[in-house]
């Protein structure tokens, strides 16, 4: 397989991988080995306050809103999220927005 052929492949496959990303997230991960239950999660996001990555360009805000419901549901600290404010160019590349919510009965 020649270089060019070869460089083409990979730009595709990476191409590819790229649009999964673009889905919205919560913006939490668990710590492992946390000792305490205030220091298990990192991020922005906290039970009582979503935070919600996601591209403006792919995702509707209808689609954020009802991850931040879910997440208000999941948790339960409330049966529905209040978008409180939002930053660009706070999360990750292909995901640059974030949006802060709290959760409310």
């Amino acid at each position: 397989m020649s270089r060019l052929k070869l460089i083409n492949l990979m730009l595709l496959a990476s191409f590819l991988c790229a649009c999964s990303q673009f889905r919205p997230f919560v913006d939490r991960r668990r710590e492992a080995g946390a000792k305490t239950q205030a220091s298990l999660y990192v991020g922005k996001s906290t039970p009582q306050n979503p935070a919600i990555c996601y591209n403006a360009l792919y995702t509707p805000y209808k689609d954020v809103k009802k991850l931040a419901d879910e997440v208000c549901v999941k948790e339960k600290t409330g049966t529905h999220a209040v978008p409180v404010k939002q930053t660009i160019f706070t999360c990750r590349i292909l995901v640059p927005n974030h949006l802060y919510f709290k959760c409310e009965k």
